[in-house]
């Protein structure tokens, strides 16, 4: 089976100097057959893959800062935003001042992020909003640091204004796959989604867009998650990979008898890696409650980039230092360069 790379310049890493094409064609019966290989076998496949592209020891840091939170309409399960979760906890904020926000990312970049990530719980950006928005982005732009915002839906011409803002990436996940979308989502379509990222790519904006992991889907429905973000017709240059953080009041909290195996979430970060070769691979939500020993695992699979910071929009992530010591005492370091 392909293992989904292109030729390329390699990286001093790198073993083979000539790799096959890049594939967007994949489907979800390969993604679960490259899910079921002998772990050794997955891990090396995906080691194989990362190290034509990257440095395996680098890791690219973001920092995720909520800019508007709560009172959104849509009914995501996992979401405690939503307002149609009354016993989520998150009550609805205003949109935060563009001087407040700025604050936020002087101190990222102090901390050592390269990229700053903004978030507001809307369905969609209302005008008088986005100018708003294009002004912090501006302002994080000045600071040097990348700039990414996830605001729900656009239409082309929303995103064509972020881009002239000189927005670098805008977020928006699939969550998982097109099988099992509904069960989760009801209030907009996957195809919502997919027009969301086709105006996104019709601006010349980057994609940064992946999924969680462990709400009730099964392995198969991990691999069509994988495969549909394989499948675009460009891969996203990130691709978030999260494990379901339970918050209380939303639909999917007590359903702890679907919570995923660490190996079987590591197994998800490796297909990632190997399908989407040249995409930043982002270990998201979750690592608060996986173990350093389950990260690493994340890590020799590909995943090469994290989250800084102790709050991830309205959920826990562990502490700059925690990740530091882990980074440290595996002889990784974070990334200075933008990408």
């Amino acid at each position: 089976m392909p293992d989904g790379s292109r030729p390329e310049t390699l990286h001093a890493h790198a073993g083979p100097t000539s790799l096959p094409p890049v594939r967007t064609d994949w489907t979800r019966d390969e993604v679960a057959a490259l899910m079921a290989l002998p772990f050794p076998d997955l891990i090396y496949r995906a080691q194989t893959v990362h190290r034509a592209r990257f440095d395996p020891t680098e890791m690219q840091v973001s920092t995720l800062l909520s800019i508007k939170t709560g009172g959104c309409p849509e009914d995501c399960a996992y979401c405690p935003q939503s307002a149609q979760h009354e016993d989520g906890g998150v009550k609805a904020s205003r949109l935060m001042a563009v001087e407040e926000v700025l604050k936020e990312a002087r101190a990222a970049k102090a901390a050592g992020a390269t990229r700053f990530c903004m978030g507001a719980a809307w369905r969609s950006p209302k005008e008088h909003d986005l100018q708003t928005v294009c002004a912090m982005v501006k302002g994080v732009k000045e600071l040097g640091l990348e700039s990414c915002v996830t605001l729900g839906m656009l239409d082309n011409g929303q995103a064509h204004k972020l881009k002239a803002a000189g927005l670098d990436y805008y977020n928006h996940n699939i969550d998982t796959s097109p099988e099992y979308y509904g069960d989760i989502i009801s209030t907009r379509t996957f195809q919502d989604r997919l027009d969301t990222l086709d105006n996104v790519r019709d601006a010349g904006i980057n994609v940064c867009c992946g999924g969680i992991v462990g709400m009730g889907e099964d392995s198969t429905d991990r691999a069509g998650m994988i495969a549909a973000l394989a499948s675009l017709p460009q891969h996203p240059e990130s691709v978030p990979i999260n494990m379901l953080v339970r918050v209380e009041g939303t639909p999917l909290a007590d359903r702890t008898d679907e919570m995923v195996d660490p190996i079987e979430f590591v197994r998800t970060i490796a297909a990632a890696r190997i399908t989407m070769p040249a995409s930043r691979v982002r270990l998201a939500a979750g690592r608060e409650d996986m173990t350093d020993e389950a990260q690493t695992l994340c890590f020799l699979a590909g995943a090469n980039s994290i989250f800084y910071g102790e709050r991830l929009l309205t959920t826990p992530n562990p502490a700059a230092t925690r990740d530091r010591q882990l980074l440290d005492r595996l002889g990784m370091h974070t990334s200075h360069k933008q990408g």
